[in-house]
């Protein structure tokens, strides 16, 4: 038996021999096991049964933890002042980033029926609720990007 364990993160995976895989996720006194039948070649299955691993990889990309940020910061708002907010991120880029958040339920997108069309994005309840974890990981980086910085250098050489 092989397995794949995240401690810190209460997430354990493990695939027997025969082939079945599962995902145990502890939490507190709750445990969920989940069995999945998956073919041994499927290279997503570690991903797609990992919690952690699944839900991060959608917004903790180059630019969702900033996207999230800035519609906190400004309630409610349209994509073209978002785009002016960050003036970086192509229009392609951010629509393909909103269109991920929306789907995974982190923010809303109201559309009025004028003409032309008025888009509005603002939080969800979810998305309000991981605010604050993404705003203390941007103060952790803000306060140890110089350590972080400097031992990237001495590795490097």
């Amino acid at each position: 038996m092989t397995s794949l364990f995240h401690n810190s993160y209460n997430c354990h995976v493990s695939s027997s021999p025969h082939q079945a895989r599962y995902v145990s996720v502890c939490r507190g006194p709750q445990k969920i096991t989940k069995y999945i039948m998956q073919k041994k070649d499927n290279k997503n299955s570690m991903f797609e049964m990992c919690p952690v691993r699944n839900v991060i990889a959608r917004f903790g990309n180059k630019w969702g933890f900033l996207v999230l940020l800035d519609i906190n910061e400004h309630g409610t708002i349209r994509f073209n002042e978002l785009h002016r907010v960050i003036p970086d991120i192509s229009t392609r880029v951010l629509s393909s980033t909103l269109r991920t958040l929306e789907a995974d339920d982190l923010i809303v997108r109201k559309v009025y029926p004028e003409i032309p069309p008025r888009v509005e994005y603002s939080l969800s309840p979810m998305g309000k609720e991981l605010v604050p974890i993404v705003q203390e990981l941007t103060e952790w980086a803000s306060k140890n990007l110089p350590t972080i910085m400097k031992h990237r250098q001495q590795f490097e050489e």
